[in-house]
């Protein structure tokens, strides 16, 4: 996760981890909340299912999303990705 970037985006896969980026900065949290608002955006999640489980002071964090299969996760990613 890079914060303090131009935008809210979604980067793509590299390898297993998802690379974001999030306009918001590191401060009282508002990084991690921009996280969670835009993978609910991209995964057309509810963002109460998704949570931050490790990382919330780092740039590489761990999400729980529940509800969705690693199937499903990587099927909504790419048709994010191809839009």
């Amino acid at each position: 996760m890079a914060p303090g970037a131009g935008k809210d985006e979604v980067q793509g896969w590299m390898g297993d981890t998802l690379k974001l980026r999030v306009s918001a900065p590191p401060e009282n949290g508002r990084a991690n909340r921009a996280v969670v608002a835009l993978l609910a955006r991209t995964l057309s999640a509810g963002r109460h299912r998704i949570v931050i489980v490790a990382g919330a002071g780092s740039r590489r964090k761990r999400v729980r999303i529940e509800g969705l299969s690693r199937e499903e996760l990587r099927e909504r990613i790419a048709a994010a990705l191809d839009e």
